[in-house]
């Protein structure tokens, strides 16, 4: 049986790592945003217990700062997860279309995000 990979931090660590998390989020926003042109309102870094991210119908991106700790893929891909949101506020065929435009592997993604338990 696989065990989960844990990513076990602190408040001490999300005060130290916060704002290199924002600075990561922007860079790869930015990056992605000039394909997909979606306006967005702010960005939040946040300790998060149970999400890597989430997109609120404000326009607003949330983003656990513990995402610094994941592979260039798996960042990619919740970047992109949140980002498509604005569009399709949803997880339909409509919303993987637009994941799979930049992210290709996107399934694979989602499985090894999925095994890397937050806490």
């Amino acid at each position: 049986m696989r065990r989960r990979r844990r990513v076990q931090r602190g408040r001490k660590d999300y005060l130290l790592k916060r704002e290199e998390a924002r600075a990561l989020v922007h860079e790869r926003l930015e990056y992605f945003n000039k394909i997909y042109q979606f306006k967005y309102q702010k960005v939040f870094i946040k300790n998060l217990r149970s999400r890597w991210g989430s997109c609120s119908k404000k326009g607003n991106l949330n983003f656990n700062y513990r995402i610094i700790y994941l592979p260039e893929e798996l960042i990619d891909y919740l970047i992109v997860h949140e980002l498509c949101h604005l569009k399709e506020f949803n997880h339909g065929p409509k919303f993987w279309a637009l994941v799979e435009q930049t992210i290709q592997n996107y399934k694979n993604s989602r499985l090894a995000l999925r095994k890397i338990h937050i806490k």
